[in-house]
């Protein structure tokens, strides 16, 4: 079958790619996995907690810094996926169902991963966040907390983002797409946080790719604002 563009129309009357069932338990399971690992499991097994971490444990924040890439890699996925929705690249691939699916499991994903990011760095001992610390934006005192903050707002926009599709019928189609310009803003705090905060962002391959995602949905935006600015207008039906 031949990958094919959608409609707006079209698009309003595509399901969530995933039920808001098991979004919850998704988002349940990240966060309780995340909390056993930094808080439970040196609480209730030290032994075991100080043998496979050592005196000065560094796998909380290797977690951390893993899970923050991931994250990023997932919003600009899902970012660019939603950009040829509606438009000719997704012809090429993969399609605009296809991309209407991945958009939303990506976003979804990335949601979940960024909540793991922030929750597990309360087993790092050198940070030392509180769980307040890690859900009250700009509370951190411990580590840049301007722009540790800044990635908290942006977690909290993109949960905004994700959780619409849910209620994209009820929104209508244009406060719907008003929320979802929010996802411009959570890929800038984003990136913000990533190169402030991330101990990688010196790294050529980080710089490299902080490049290489911006650039791509730079592209993407503009390519988007030149086509509909061609496109056909739809004609109102004659009145009878």
């Amino acid at each position: 079958m031949s990958a094919q563009v959608v409609t707006k129309d079209e698009l309003d009357t595509l399901p969530p790619a995933m039920s808001w069932q098991a979004l919850v338990v998704m988002l349940l399971a990240v966060a309780f996995g995340a909390f056993a690992a930094a808080v439970i499991l040196p609480n209730w097994l030290p032994g075991l907690s100080a043998s496979l971490l050592g005196s000065e444990p560094k796998a909380y924040w290797y977690l951390s810094r893993a899970s923050a890439m991931i994250a990023f890699l997932l919003l600009w996925f899902s970012m660019a996926s939603g950009l040829i929705i509606t438009n000719k690249l997704a012809r090429v691939w993969p399609g605009g169902p296809t991309a209407f699916d991945l958009h939303q499991y990506t976003s979804l994903l990335g949601l979940a991963i960024g909540l793991f990011h922030a929750l597990i760095l309360m087993g790092d001992h050198y940070i030392n966040f509180s769980l307040a610390q890690v859900l009250i934006p700009f509370t951190s005192t411990t580590y840049r907390p301007i722009w540790v903050g800044i990635g908290q707002v942006g977690l909290y926009t993109s949960a905004i983002v994700s959780f619409s599709f849910y209620v994209r019928k009820r929104l209508g189609r244009r406060a719907w797409r008003l929320i979802h310009y929010l996802s411009f803003i959570t890929f800038m705090l984003t990136l913000i946080h990533g190169i402030t905060s991330g101990t990688d962002s010196p790294e050529a391959w980080a710089r490299g790719l902080y490049w290489a995602t911006g650039l791509s949905l730079i592209f993407l935006t503009v390519y988007r604002i030149i086509v509909s600015m061609f496109e056909p207008k739809k004609q109102p039906r004659p009145a009878r």
